[in-house]
């Protein structure tokens, strides 16, 4: 991950246009996974709110997070004082509540108007569409969709600004790299997916082992290198070449569209008190 360059320039372009729009909102809605809460918070925020908006934090996808690890990370930003709104874009859970939450961030009545950032596939345009109740935002499950920003009126007292997913220049803390990329917000194109794959059944096994197991009938036993464990997957899922070679680069592919899909269970990625490495993701 850290050989990869995959900051274009259109990231910083979405950087600016943030900055000078910031005067425009009452309030900042920072969607992030709710599998990787802490990774997919992007540090640069921080630089560019500095304080001057309230920010209400989103955590998205919850339905395919372990919800035991998700109230550990409600518990930590309460503490922190930071104002979280959980949800599933998909379904529309927890999506109707965002103008009550938005309120409670101002003293003041009338009408509202917010941002949402993040970074990328974090499903900030499903968010939009299903509050707003029509299509308008571009939503797609891989990143770098959305490259303009676009007003969206929910009713007459909330506009959302949607704006383009931004990553940062780079992670000090490699695993932050790697959870990024194993939920699709760094394009696969740039990446090894095989050794990616590798890396994502060694994170699982370490903290859901019986998922490996159970959706790919293949014992994670402790011994294995990680593509040693993709190999396994493999076989057993019949993806063989001629000569009897196995076909890592397709079982790559169906890990991670799998994972990303939900298909291997409700996981969480890292916890509150995980202990990060360097300069890594976002604020606390």
């Amino acid at each position: 991950m850290a050989e990869v360059q995959w900051f274009p320039g259109h990231m910083k372009k979405a950087e600016r246009m943030m900055e000078e729009s910031l005067s425009l909102v009452d309030a900042v809605c920072e969607v992030v996974d709710a599998r990787i809460p802490r990774s997919s918070r992007n540090p640069d925020l921080d630089r560019i709110i500095a304080g001057r908006k309230p920010r209400l934090l989103i955590l998205n996808r919850a339905d395919q997070a372990d919800p035991n690890v998700t109230a550990q990370w409600r518990a930590y930003y309460k503490e922190q004082g930071v104002p979280v709104l959980e949800c599933d874009a998909k379904s529309g859970r927890g999506v109707k509540d965002l103008p009550k939450a938005l309120r409670a961030l101002r003293d003041k009545q009338g009408p509202m108007r917010a941002m949402v950032a993040g970074v990328p596939n974090v499903g900030k345009s499903t968010f939009i569409n299903k509050v707003s109740g029509r299509k308008t935002a571009a939503a797609s499950d891989r990143p770098g969709v959305t490259r303009g920003k676009q007003w969206i009126t929910v009713d007459s007292q909330l506009e959302l600004l949607d704006t383009p997913g931004i990553l940062w220049p780079k992670f000090g803390d490699p695993a932050v790299g790697d959870r990024l990329a194993f939920t699709g917000a760094v394009k696969d194109e740039i990446l090894d997916t095989e050794a990616l794959a590798a890396r994502l059944l060694v994170t699982l096994r370490e903290l859901y082992p019986a998922a490996i197991a159970e959706r790919y009938k293949t014992d994670p036993a402790p011994e294995l290198e990680g593509w040693e464990l993709l190999e396994a997957c493999a076989r057993k899922r019949g993806f063989l070449m001629a000569g009897g070679h196995v076909n890592t680069e397709r079982m790559a592919a169906v890990l991670l569209d799998e994972f990303r899909g939900g298909k291997l269970g409700r996981i969480s990625l890292e916890r509150p008190y995980d202990r990060p490495v360097g300069d890594g993701a976002g604020a606390p």
